[in-house]
């Protein structure tokens, strides 16, 4: 078999698992509400496998340097759930989509100019964090009337986020770890779910699931801080097993705390 056969069968097998684990994800996530899907939309459904295929192919010291990219494009990713709730309320999806993507366009071209350091990716994301959580708070009790995903409505979303798992992949020694960082926390499951509920549901509805996934960003920011800091001295397979538990960990918690009462 010649290698160029071997990567691309390779690469089909890796973007059809992750289609795989979306599709799951988020099917559940439809069904239990604003709060649980926001919590797992923001679970690392799409990057976290993009991140086990970029550790086969590169050292801890990549992924470690690339989870600190992932941590200064997650306060971007906080600003455009932000934006797009925000113009869901009143305005169509046509409008509020692309807004929202402009706005998360402009900050993503910010972040990769930057050479980052950790300190000032944690210290980015404690701001962008403390300013949309208040924001968001208003928006995030809205009901969700009954839906049920349609076949091709799934085929579409697991189809984007393969083509992310590709891309991201396939480019990867050419980017280096900073844009692949980028790439593989692209907030690629978010304008799924966009497309595909607000059409359905409406405005309010979908936007209080980007509302609660902003919450859901707050782990996972404690997810790429593990990764970082985990995966060199203890291996890439450790630090990314240490950056899933925290992101489902802080999930549980908040599932918890709303349950118990408590506005986190």
């Amino acid at each position: 078999m010649s290698p160029d056969l071997a990567f691309a069968i390779t690469l089909i097998v890796k973007m059809a698992i992750t289609a795989g684990f979306v599709l799951a994800a988020t099917m559940t996530a439809e069904r239990a509400g604003p709060l649980v899907g926001g919590l797992v939309a923001t679970l690392p459904i799409g990057a976290g496998p993009v991140y086990v295929f970029l550790a086969l192919d590169h050292d801890a010291h990549f992924i470690a340097q690339g989870a600190v990219a992932s941590l200064a494009i997650n306060a971007a990713n906080v600003v455009f759930a932000l934006a797009y709730a925000l113009l869901a309320q009143q305005r169509s999806l046509i409008v509020s989509l692309p807004g929202a993507f402009l706005v998360w366009l402009v900050l993503a071209l910010l972040v990769h100019e930057i050479p980052w350091s950790f300190t000032a990716a944690a210290l980015l994301n404690v701001v962008v964090l403390v300013v949309c959580l208040r924001l968001a708070r208003p928006l995030r009790e809205v009901r969700m009337p009954a839906y049920r995903a349609r076949w091709y409505e799934l085929a579409m979303r697991a189809a984007m986020v393969a083509i992310l798992v590709g891309v991201t992949v396939t480019f990867s020694f050419r980017i280096g770890p900073g844009g692949s960082g980028i790439l593989a926390v692209f907030p690629i499951v978010l304008i799924s779910i966009m497309l595909i509920l607000q059409p359905r549901v409406g405005g309010p509805p979908t936007a209080a699931v980007l509302a609660n996934a902003i919450t859901g960003l707050v782990g996972f920011a404690f997810a790429t801080a593990a990764l970082h800091f985990a995966a060199e001295p203890f291996g890439s397979a450790i630090g990314l097993s240490l950056a899933l538990a925290t992101s489902v960990g802080w999930s549980f918690l908040v599932y918890g705390a709303r349950l118990r009462g408590f506005r986190v």
